[in-house]
């Protein structure tokens, strides 16, 4: 059974500011600060899409004293991995076609390469 996603999953990563803060999250946990200096958003604005993205299931936070400490959810990245294998086949399938339909085409202006004179 594939994972059930919603608009919410998708709106979460379809910002260009949230998808930088997936990035600068890909090497472990960071502060705030740190995301802010890596994405070059204002504070305010890192904390905003932070909020989207932990509701989304895409970061966790993990206060450390006054600091919040942001990591990615692999098991969010997975259930989205599952979701898009569900439509892979599909895809796989008509490229495996089109590959095939090229590969005739290539063949039959071989022949016909061969045939002039």
């Amino acid at each position: 059974m594939h994972a059930r996603m919603n608009a919410e999953v998708f709106q979460a990563l379809a910002d260009p500011t949230r998808l930088r803060i997936i990035e600068s999250l890909q090497d472990g946990e960071r502060a705030v600060n740190d995301i802010v200096d890596r994405v070059e958003v204002h504070q305010s604005g890192v904390s905003r899409h932070l909020r989207i993205l932990h509701g989304a299931g895409f970061v966790r936070l993990r206060p450390a004293g006054s600091r919040h400490l942001y990591s990615l959810r692999p098991e969010r990245f997975r259930e989205l991995d599952r979701w898009v294998a569900g439509y892979r086949a599909l895809w796989e399938s008509r490229l495996g076609r089109l590959e095939q339909a090229l590969e005739r085409g290539r063949a039959a202006r071989a022949v016909r390469r061969e045939r002039m004179p």
